[in-house]
């Protein structure tokens, strides 16, 4: 690098390559759109040395900062100067969640607005409900809900006016505080105070009436919008759980073993490095470490993807969370809390997360034209009648129309609505839809990663091959059975249960022996029976030499010897036959696989697992060769969807263990598997409860229609203000009937929406 490249570096950046920047997380508050993210982040990104990226459905700022140059002091001072709040993250487990507590807020301005509303729009709407006096209690009634309720969102126009800008909240409150202000007026001012008077309903307002009141409008805005808000916060509550389910992976206890050889439990947060502890069969192991005594198979499928678990032994390396299967082990720690694997991938998470670019509503884009527009439009009316009738209180009445008619109920019930049916809908057919993020993802992804372990597989051992030598097929299974089933191993598992599918009386062992890592045996029926690893030439000719090749694909071969005899005799060990074992396809995976291809998408098969288990595994389910990716870890996993993205293509991700977690998250589309882990629900976009394929071809529809009802909500939520302004404009449209036309605008909304509960499960793409 030249010396003006080096110039031109700092200044970019900030801050001075040789110096690493240090990092910082800050929780946001005040929030109510993408434009608030980008306002937030261009306002980080001026302070000198600092580096942000801020998330709106996580709400949370990623903050790299040169400490030489600025504090976090004075970035929280910054968000806080533009009208929004910060604040460092509190520590997990505390229960103070900002998240939590802005969403208990809605909920309770939500229900107030309700409970009040409800009988302000009777008393406004049904002439006959209009009792003596009705209007001063409609407007007792409503007082609360306009200021209370809706101080949400007059709080985000009154920032918004200090930043020179609009959105619609600031409609929103424009749109209240002129039916509220305008009927207040009318109340007080005018006859429409009188005990007897009732409201008419008018098509086209008569000039010169100004006993008209808005109450209605005002209190039902408020309540509409407020439900569009807390459906909004909840999606996005569950949206950022994903660290928080990653991190409730590892052990909670740990067994500590002392020097005198005492056990003692203990808080596996305390463990420190060198510290000895116990794992039992069935535990997690509590931190990484090494092993110092014993022999087991561990189970560590969540965090690499390999189905087959993974013997281990004295001066082996064990990762915390994953899980011991069988035998006792001592272990010494190696890496203790943010130095774990399990922690290495929780940043993997939180980074690909913070990496997502705000999602930008269509209705705020909209809107940052829209509401100047008709706030202009509104003056200008005001204006107008003003120079024609000379009164002010009769000019207000088309101005407030304008208002009212662009005030967007159905707008804010366009994107909640079709939420909601559609998520009830896909639940009923195991899909679980967490928010409005990822629905353009859906439109327009072309490429589908898919892991194989748990996915496109059953993620279970399984016989797939018997194959004797010495002894009947049934007589092999019975007595590898028979041994297998005094042992915990995955492997020996699934050769117990094929042996007990064969059904009548199964034969028992005695003096059982296991040798870890090579295999069992035990006296069956007189015999001494061994279940172990096979020799080169005691494999099955159709798996080659090493087990690698055949129908299966590159299964477990174990071979099944009769040793009786052979202590003291000069009889040779018995062959009897071989098993292969394996992790299954699910039957339903091929086709599933041909109707992602029918949706336009390119299926990829990403697994933790070698490449002649992953070939073989595409090779039964449609997926070309060159579509395979195999021996990935984690990390690695992430870079292989980040190279697709770099070449163009938006990428869904199918996965269902903590290694697919940072891929999901870093995907377009992150769709995870129910029967997969919490990490992996929580950090996609979608999760399927049925672990079927199938349903990532429904989810991906479903998701696609959503998507759709949503925008045509969204045209005719504004083509009907559109359409009717200028009716307004011209006096021929009285704010009641407006109010009025803006719920019906709502109703079309809702009713539109409803048709997602015709969806159906399977169809074919169209």
């Amino acid at each position: 690098m030249s010396v003006t490249e080096h110039t031109e570096h700092t200044e970019h950046t900030g801050t001075d390559p040789a110096e690493q920047p240090e990092h910082v997380d800050l929780a946001l508050t005040g929030m109510t759109c993408a434009a608030c993210a980008s306002r937030i982040e261009k306002k980080l990104n001026r302070l000198d040395g600092v580096s942000a990226t801020v998330n709106y459905a996580t709400e949370r700022a990623a903050i790299n900062y040169d400490p030489t140059r600025v504090d976090t002091a004075t970035m929280i001072g910054a968000v806080e100067s533009i009208g929004y709040s910060a604040a460092l993250p509190p520590p997990p487990g505390t229960g103070d969640d900002p998240a939590e507590a802005r969403i208990a807020d809605l909920r309770r301005r939500l229900l107030l607005a309700v409970a009040l509303g409800l009988p302000v729009l009777v008393l406004s709407m049904v002439p006959a409900a209009q009792f003596r006096g009705w209007q001063w209690v409609a407007l007792v009634l409503a007082t609360p809900v306009a200021v209370w309720s809706a101080k949400p969102f007059h709080l985000a126009a009154w920032r918004n006016l200090g930043q020179g800008q609009a959105s619609m909240d600031t409609l929103v409150s424009v749109g209240v505080i002129a039916a509220y202000g305008w009927s207040a007026y009318a109340l007080f001012a005018t006859h429409a105070g009188d005990l007897g008077v009732r409201m008419s309903m008018s098509l086209v307002p008569e000039r010169g009436e100004t006993h008209h009141l808005y109450l209605e409008v005002a209190s039902t805005t408020v309540a509409l919008i407020l439900a569009g808000r807390w459906f909004e916060a909840r999606a996005k509550r569950r949206a950022g759980g994903a660290l928080r389910a990653l991190m409730q992976l590892g052990a909670a206890t740990a067994t500590v073993l002392h020097d005198d050889g005492q056990e003692e439990t203990v808080d596996a947060a305390t463990l420190h490095v060198g510290q000895r502890f116990v794992v039992r069969p069935g535990e997690r192991i509590a931190t990484d470490g090494v092993v110092e005594a014993g022999a087991s198979a561990i189970d560590i499928s969540l965090v690499t993807g390999e189905s087959v678990p993974v013997e281990v032994g004295v001066g082996d390396a064990v990762t915390g969370a994953t899980i011991n299967t069988n035998g006792r082990l001592v272990v010494r720690a190696t890496r203790v809390g943010a130095d774990t694997a399990l922690a290495q991938m929780a940043r993997l998470v939180e980074a690909a997360q913070n990496g997502k670019a705000p999602v930008q509503r269509l209705a705020d884009r909209v809107a940052g034209v829209f509401v100047p527009v008709v706030i202009t439009l509104a003056l200008a009316t005001l204006g107008f009648w003003m120079a024609r009738t000379d009164s002010f209180a009769q000019a207000m009445a088309p101005a407030v129309a304008v208002l009212i008619i662009a005030c967007p109920c159905a707008l804010g019930l366009a994107t909640p609505t079709a939420l909601l049916v559609g998520t009830g809908r896909g639940a009923q057919a195991g899909i679980l839809i967490k928010g409005p993020e990822m629905l353009e993802s859906t439109r327009r992804v072309d490429t589908i990663v898919l892991d194989k372990t748990g996915t496109v597989t059953t993620g279970k051992m399984a016989v797939v091959g018997v194959h004797p030598v010495a002894a009947t097929h049934d007589d092999l299974l019975r007595l590898a059975g028979a041994v297998e089933r005094a042992s915990e191993h995955p492997i020996a598992v699934a050769v117990a249960r094929a042996a007990s599918e064969l059904g009548g009386a199964q034969p028992e062992v005695s003096n059982f022996v296991a040798h870890a890592g090579v295999g069992a045996e035990g006296e069956v029926e007189g015999r001494t029976i061994s279940v172990g690893r096979p020799a080169p030439a005691e494999y099955p000719t159709e798996h080659g030499e090493h087990g690698e090749h055949g129908e299966h694909g590159a299964a477990t071969v174990i071979a099944v010897r009769d040793l009786t005899g052979t202590a003291g005799t000069a009889d040779p060990v018995r062959l009897l036959g071989t098993i292969s074992v394996a992790d299954t396809v699910k039957p339903t995976s091929a086709a599933a696989i041909a109707r992602l291809r029918a949706l336009g998408l390119r299926p990829i098969l990403l697994t933790g697992d070698n490449a002649a288990v992953a070939q073989a595994v595409a090779a039964q389910v449609g997926i070309d060769p060159a579509d395979v990716i195999s021996g990935v870890l984690p990390d690695a996993k992430v870079a292989e969807v980040r190279r697709l993205q770099s070449e163009g293509r938006v990428v869904a991700m199918v996965g269902d263990g903590v290694n697919d977690a940072a891929a999901l998250a870093q995907a377009d589309l992150g769709i995870a598997m129910g029967s997969g882990t919490d990490v992996a629900i929580e950090a996609s976009d979608l999760t399927l409860v049925r672990a079927d394929l199938h349903a990532a071809a429904d989810a991906i529809r479903l998701s696609r229609r959503t998507l759709a009802v949503i925008r045509g909500n969204l045209f005719w939520a504004f083509a009907y203000n559109v359409a009717a302004i200028p009716l307004a404009m011209s006096w021929k449209l009285s704010p009641l009937v407006a109010g009025a036309a803006m719920a019906f605008s709502s109703v079309f909304v809702v009713s539109n929406s409803l048709r997602l509960r015709r969806f159906r499960v399977g169809a074919t793409p169209s």
